[in-house]
């Protein structure tokens, strides 16, 4: 490639020293030097009076960009381009490098092919890494040491690490930062802060190189517990169980008293139902039992209480007489009258030869 660049630019050289016998340009305004992040542009300007034939810009000694007077700029890479001004005090050409990288720092050099007719500055390309605190939180007691350390990674060149306390800077005795390289050539560095807190302090660790527009920082809160403010705080946290206890027992105990209610509400319930169950089968027991004494009441007021029936024994052995069937234990007293007749319809004739006992009848006249 440079080979073909040296190719490309020979005839433009070649032209530049055969006009220079007779023109002679000078360069007014050389570059200065910039630094940038890695991955953004860097911006060059070099301005030259308005004879110029020829403007050649090297990066480390190797040709990037050819500008000839008229045609203009000749391209030979993407991340190389160039903007052209041109004024009455001269002509201005602006190098733009677009990505860089850690590698484009170095020497940035404008050259007119003529002698002591160059000037060049220093791009520098710069990394910004991470940085962290590994604990977000700390506690510490009273008259108790703490040591918080800041971590930076992949930075370059090695940031500058400072500390700061309730945006107040601490002293730089109070911390020791080391630093250290990677194969890759990025840096590392480890800053470690050893602090005595009397209060709660809010700490912040800034990690700072020239690219960056403002430091990064990581920060870290730390609460300070002293003696007093920790038996407050048992007392507190006792206090907080004690309550929380009482009023789970409290809801338990409410829980069980409305479960006891329920079942006794139930039992008393049943109890009622079966009470009620039993009082009316006594009232139809009871009512039946009126029914059959009513009923018994009506069939003794219609007996006659006074009848005596005649032993059977003696009737069998007496001839002439007539057996009468069994007479019903349920039977109608007839009217005084009616009853008369019929006794004396029934009643067998006597014999003369065989003496009977005579029989005692009563009469009952019911009413």
């Amino acid at each position: 490639m440079e080979r073909l660049q040296k190719f490309i630019l020979l005839p433009y050289i070649l032209t530049a020293s055969l006009t220079g016998l007779g023109f002679c340009s000078s360069i007014i305004t050389g570059p200065t030097n910039v630094t940038v992040l890695a991955g953004s542009e860097a911006r060059f300007n070099c301005t030259v009076s308005l004879r110029w034939v020829i403007l050649i810009w090297l990066s480390d000694g190797s040709p990037v960009l050819t500008v000839v007077n008229p045609q203009g700029a000749i391209v030979t890479s993407d991340r190389f381009t160039s903007q052209n001004y041109t004024s009455s005090n001269g002509f201005t050409s602006e190098l733009i490098i677009h990505d860089t990288q850690l590698s484009d720092s170095g020497k940035i050099e404008c050259s007119t092919q003529q002698a002591n007719e160059s000037a060049f500055a220093f791009l520098s390309v710069q990394v910004n890494g991470s940085l962290f605190i590994k604990n977000s939180t700390f506690t510490v007691k009273e008259n108790r040491t703490v040591e918080i350390a800041c971590e930076a990674l992949g930075w370059a060149p090695a940031p500058d690490i400072t500390w700061m306390a309730n945006d107040s800077f601490i002293d730089k005795s109070r911390y020791v930062t080391q630093q250290s390289q990677g194969s890759n050539g990025l840096h590392n560095a480890m800053s470690v802060l050893t602090l005595t807190p009397t209060d709660t302090e809010i700490l912040t660790c800034l990690a700072d190189i020239e690219a960056l527009p403002r430091p990064q920082n990581a920060t870290v809160t730390v609460f300070f517990l002293n003696s007093t403010l920790e038996s407050d705080h048992r007392e507190d946290s006792t206090s907080t169980w004690i309550i929380v206890l009482a009023v789970v027992l409290s809801l338990v105990g409410f829980v069980l008293l409305i479960f006891i209610i329920g079942v006794a509400v139930r039992y008393f319930c049943q109890k009622k139902k079966g009470s009620t169950y039993q009082n009316e089968i006594r009232k139809a027991s009871t009512k039946k039992k009126n029914s059959g004494h009513s009923q018994n009441s009506q069939r003794n007021s219609n007996e006659n209480r006074g009848y005596i029936p005649e032993e059977p024994k003696h009737t069998e052995h007496i001839p002439g007489i007539i057996s009468f069937p069994p007479m019903a234990s349920k039977f109608t007293v007839p009217d005084p009258d009616s009853y008369a007749s019929s006794v004396s319809k029934v009643r067998p004739q006597r014999h003369t030869d065989n003496p009977i006992s005579p029989k005692k009848i009563r009469n009952v006249t019911h009413v």
